[in-house]
């Protein structure tokens, strides 16, 4: 059984990302490190959705609340503000490569695969890039499961975030609320 570690953005997206990698026959431990989310009220609710699910899969989860450090994040991000999704998703990728490769894992994924709403191509050329010989990206398109998540999500009683997770894309969901265009 191949030993990966998955990195997990939030409950929602963990759900059927859990369940085809454990279908799979992997032996799957999650990963909570997310220094984009803001702010820290909300950052907590995505962790503990996300310990929600794992709990109920029987699955692990390493959180780096340690690392949880928005204001490097921001500092990491200035200027790169119309590219800034490839920066965090390079930043929490590379993270997980890391931790995966220190830790004897196997492969090493994303959540963030799982959603409609993310740079799908993107992350996958990155994780693809971060692999080694020993710590392979594991690749699935786990959109398929999209819908059954948002259900399951629902009837567990999981908390569901309105936008990714940073400033940017907050002001971005919620700006036609000030009659701005996003």
């Amino acid at each position: 059984m191949k030993r990966l570690l998955l990195h997990i953005c939030c409950g929602p997206c963990s759900i059927t990302t859990l369940t085809t990698l454990l279908d799979q026959g992997l032996e799957v431990t999650g990963l909570f490190y997310n220094p984009n989310i803001h702010p820290l009220t909300e950052y907590v609710k995505r962790r503990d959705g996300c310990l929600d699910v794992a709990g109920r899969l029987g699955v692990p989860v390493i959180v780096k609340d340690d690392e949880y450090d928005p204001q490097a994040w921001f500092r990491d991000m200035a200027y790169r503000e119309a590219n800034r999704c490839f920066h965090c998703y390079a930043r929490r990728l590379e993270r997980t490569a890391a931790i995966a490769k220190r830790g004897g894992f196997d492969a090493f994924s994303t959540t963030l695969l799982y959603s409609k709403h993310q740079k799908h191509d993107a992350i996958a050329a990155l994780g693809r890039d971060m692999e080694s010989p020993k710590t392979r990206f594991h690749y699935h398109d786990f959109r398929e499961g999209w819908s059954e998540g948002i259900e399951t999500s629902k009837d567990w009683g999981i908390y569901r975030q309105q936008y990714c997770g940073c400033l940017y894309s907050e002001n971005e969901r919620y700006a036609r609320e000030l009659g701005k265009k996003s």
